[in-house]
């Protein structure tokens, strides 16, 4: 082990920037064996598509137009697309032309505009965006010099009161204290959905009330392309559309929804400012998910439900609020799923990962490969999970492997707004069942985490990774994580000290490891 210098930072800094680099400067190298389509800023939707002068213009057209398995959708680089884009199986999505990634960003438009906003409340500063808008994780201000905090209150028997007092009722004002604080006031149908376990509205429930696996993905959430809203800023120095340059609302949709679609492939496409996840697949066992080359950032943190029980809330007890948003998320099975050299930064969540929480169904994940990325600031680098509840025995992770990756910062970022603010780690498998074999993570860096470096946890040790040729970097005093079966108890959270190297090799079984230990 090494005490690390000055030097040794500035080392993983440089790495860092060239991975960076070799990210955003990667080359269009999409292989398309059937038809090309073209989307650019300037196109025509009545177009054919077929050549960069004839391109398509929306993400609405390519989502619907009639495309087959080995067709290629191609957007032009230096390009900003707003919206979502729904993929068909079998359909590569890229990048074709010269300059930055094409973007796409998840709301309509840039709301640094004095004419969208109006003074709501002199003595507070709160200003109303005159417009309707989707629900926001945050809003993130001149392309990320600044980001806000985002007001939740809980809605409890017909009333809205403080999240971390429900004794108070939720006055706007009274909480929106600090400049660049947002507040989104929801639609009313968000409120009075019952539950599925016991006949209770929401807003009735109770501690100890029944609602759902942990994943909260039973919810009967509304449809949220429908669930506008009013939001409100508070702005201490003016018009926020005068004092910014650009202010990108982190809005409720997703970038790419893959859906149950196999074989899709996306390649080289900036997507930012997404409050859902920037790419979503789902299904029985989702097969030949591909995502490379890609630059991912200012996810997530838009709300998943507003009534019931949120389980992750340790802080307040009871909680009733869940947000989420990964970057790149499979929930379900899944084969042949593979994400390398992205750029991944700025998560509420996860930067890439694969869960499921089985409900009794038999899921297998198999074929899982996280290669060559660089995460930073996501409160998860990479999160994975194979809850088996209802009677399941028979789910199953195999071939998953994880290496290459620079992980950097977990917990550090905007993220942090969560009420579980303890949970970040680089690698996160809480503590579940998580049934696994030939499972290896290898040649990674795991560069500071606010709270573990690795949750590595499972019901049997028999079912933990193999771990081999990583890089591990922590303050002095900060946790290294944890490692093992739970069988007969939870493995015990390791403290990253002098002795680190030590209970790397005894605990986490990996021998000659790189060890760097920060003194202050």
């Amino acid at each position: 082990m090494k005490i690390a210098t000055r030097e040794d930072l500035e080392y993983f800094d440089r790495i860092a920037e060239e991975r960076k680099a070799k990210i955003l400067n990667a080359p269009d190298e999409l292989k398309i064996k059937g038809k090309t389509y073209y989307v650019s800023s300037d196109g025509d939707d009545n177009n054919d598509g077929l050549s960069p002068k004839s391109a398509w213009k929306s993400l609405v057209k390519a989502s619907n137009a009639e495309l087959r398995e080995g067709d290629g959708v191609l957007f032009r680089r230096g390009d900003l697309f707003r919206g979502t884009v729904y993929t068909k199986p079998g359909v590569s999505y890229g990048a074709y032309g010269e300059g930055d990634k094409p973007k796409i960003y998840s709301w309509d438009k840039d709301l640094a505009d004095p004419a969208l906003w109006e003074l709501y409340d002199s003595e507070c500063n709160i200003w109303h965006l005159k417009e309707k808008i989707l629900d926001c994780g945050t809003l993130v201000f001149n392309g990320g010099e600044k980001h806000s905090f985002k007001h939740i209150p809980s809605y409890v028997r017909g009333k809205f009161v403080c999240r971390n007092d429900e004794s108070r009722d939720f006055v706007m004002s009274k909480e929106m204290t600090t400049d660049l604080d947002i507040y989104w006031y929801f639609v009313d149908k968000m409120t009075t959905l019952p539950t599925l376990k016991n006949g209770k509205p929401y807003s009735e429930m109770e501690d100890g009330d029944e609602v759902g696996d942990p994943g909260m993905d039973n919810f009967p959430v509304p449809d949220p392309v429908d669930a506008m809203g009013d939001l409100y800023l508070r702005c201490n120095n003016g018009n926020p559309g005068e004092i910014f340059d650009s202010i990108e609302a982190v809005s409720r949709r997703f970038g790419f929804v893959v859906g149950e679609n196999n074989n899709v492939r996306i390649d080289n496409i900036c997507l930012k400012y997404t409050g859902c996840h920037c790419v979503a697949a789902t299904g029985k066992r989702n097969t030949g998910l591909h995502v490379s080359n890609c630059e991912m950032g200012w996810v997530g943190g838009v709300i998943h439900q507003y009534l019931g029980i949120d389980p992750n809330y340790p802080e307040g007890g009871r909680g009733s609020i869940g947000r989420f948003g990964n970057c790149i998320e499979i929930y379900g099975g899944c084969d042949s799923y593979t994400v390398e050299n992205c750029y991944l930064y700025q998560c509420y969540d996860a930067g890439m990962t694969h869960q499921r929480t089985t409900g009794g169904e038999k899921v297998e994940m198999t074929n899982v490969l996280y290669k060559d990325n660089l995460v930073e600031r996501c409160v998860y680098s990479i999160e994975y999970f194979l809850d088996m509840t209802c009677g399941d025995t028979e789910s199953y992770m195999d071939n998953i492997e994880m290496c290459g990756n620079i992980l950097r910062f977990a917990g550090s970022g905007w993220g942090q707004q969560r009420h579980n603010k303890h949970t970040p780690a680089h690698i996160k498998g809480w503590s579940f069942t998580n049934v696994a074999r030939n499972y290896r993570i290898h040649d990674n860096v795991f560069d500071r985490s606010a709270y573990r470096l690795l949750h590595l946890v499972a019901s049997k040790e028999e079912h933990c990774p193999e771990m081999y040729s990583n890089t591990y970097i922590q303050h002095d005093g900060g946790q290294l994580g944890q490692y093992g079966g739970n069988e007969n108890g939870e493995p015990k959270i390791e403290i990253f000290d002098d002795n680190a190297e030590v209970k790397i090799e005894n605990v986490f079984g990996e021998k000659n490891a790189k060890v760097y230990i920060i003194k202050e």
